[in-house]
């Protein structure tokens, strides 16, 4: 069976560091498009980090960039969500997603609008980023 299974997520303070792991299994990731994507109370959900397997290319959008970081070990068929200085707006439910790469037409569009095309979804993991 395809599944993608996420952990890592619990309680952070403020500035602190976390490493989200996302696992899949029953397919291999290296010709996939991958994502994170986040819904917090009170905000819709938000494509936070997505890369593409094809080319290396990568999106952020402006509430993570420079503090989040998406990467990619094929061997351990996995991607990582690194979360460097979280705040409480980061709190969320965050799940990972996956598409074959060739079923995109960018990056971006993969993250912010073209979820339609994402074939597989993980279970979720909680984040609460509190003093």
């Amino acid at each position: 069976q395809v599944q993608l299974v996420e952990s890592g997520g619990g309680l952070v303070q403020p500035g602190g560091s976390l490493r989200l792991s996302c696992v899949a299994s029953g397919f291999t990731l290296g010709s996939y498009a991958i994502g994170w994507f986040r819904q917090a109370p009170g905000k819709g959900r938000e494509g936070v980090s997505c890369v593409s397997n094809i080319d290396g290319s990568t999106y952020y959008p402006d509430s993570v960039k420079g503090r989040f970081a998406i990467s990619t070990d094929n061997a351990k068929n996995t991607v990582y969500l690194q979360m460097n200085s979280p705040k409480p707006e980061d709190t969320a439910v965050y799940y990972c997603a996956a598409t074959r790469g060739d079923f995109i037409s960018t990056v971006q569009a993969m993250c912010t609008t073209d979820w339609v095309y994402l074939q597989v979804w993980g279970q979720g993991t909680l984040v609460t980023v509190s003093s």
